[in-house]
């Protein structure tokens, strides 16, 4: 009796594995990029980090998180100047990560340094909308991802818009219109220079400082970002890089 030999090719079924993995991979990036591109236009309704600190907060019933979104041209011109003066100067040049800073701070701190400081507004905003609060190298891996998706789908002024509309300013206080309205009693388009930059001082830490009870150190940061906004050129400097609807002084 004469054996047939087995058709079988197990190259031929490798190859087809690894189109299925291909696939399945292109598959999940689309998926990935369809929330971002789908937000360059529709205004993102709450965030990751609004969602965790509910959660947090459950038991708590007096706890109430306050977050009212604004166009940026809404906003008073004070708002958007003295967040990228305060957090990213660099904002208008850099493609999502500013290199000379993580540079500097893993020089002086050491090689974990990236993961707790030099992060671009471009980088909060991604996390602030994609992802959980941590210090690990795979939260700063997702958070470059969705950093050069962002880049790479919206325009700067739209990132600009959603980081000023979902940044904590107080806890459970999203956004510079409820900050606006808790603290100040006025809507975010009358804000003066000097309230934006008090805002904007409270960002590297705003539940523990104090916009209602500023002490001597906040009050000497809203100092500082005061000058370096005048420094940058004003809101009018804005409109080189972001575009004519950042309102000008």
């Amino acid at each position: 009796m004469v054996t047939r030999r087995s058709s079988f090719k197990p190259d031929g079924t490798r190859r087809r594995g690894w189109r299925r993995a291909a696939w399945a991979l292109v598959l999940l990036v689309l998926a990935s990029l369809a929330p971002v591109l789908l937000l360059r236009f529709v205004d993102p309704p709450t965030s990751a980090f609004m969602l965790a600190r509910q959660w947090e907060m459950r038991a708590e019933p007096g706890f109430r998180l306050r977050h009212e979104w604004i166009d940026l041209d809404a906003m008073s011109p004070a708002v958007p100047i003295a967040l990228v003066a305060a957090e990213d100067q660099k904002f208008p040049q850099h493609h999502g990560f500013d290199v000379d800073a993580i540079s500097g701070v893993v020089a002086a701190r050491g090689q974990r340094a990236y993961l707790r400081g030099a992060s671009t507004i471009s980088q909060q905003a991604a996390k602030n909308l994609f992802l959980w609060s941590g210090r690990s190298w795979l939260r700063k891996g997702v958070e470059a991802y969705y950093t050069l998706a962002i880049e790479l789908l919206w325009p700067k002024r739209r990132i600009l818009e959603v980081y000023a509309n979902l940044a904590e300013f107080g806890d459970g206080i999203y956004g510079v219109q409820a900050a606006s309205r808790h603290y100040f009693g006025r809507d975010a388009a009358q804000l003066d220079p000097q309230q934006a930059a008090l805002l904007a001082a409270v960002l590297p830490n705003p539940r523990r400082l104090r916009v209602e009870a500023p002490s001597a150190y906040l009050l000497r940061r809203r100092a500082w970002i005061a000058r370096q906004v005048r420094q940058l050129g004003g809101a009018s400097w804005l409109e080189e890089c972001c575009g004519k609807s950042v309102p000008a002084q």
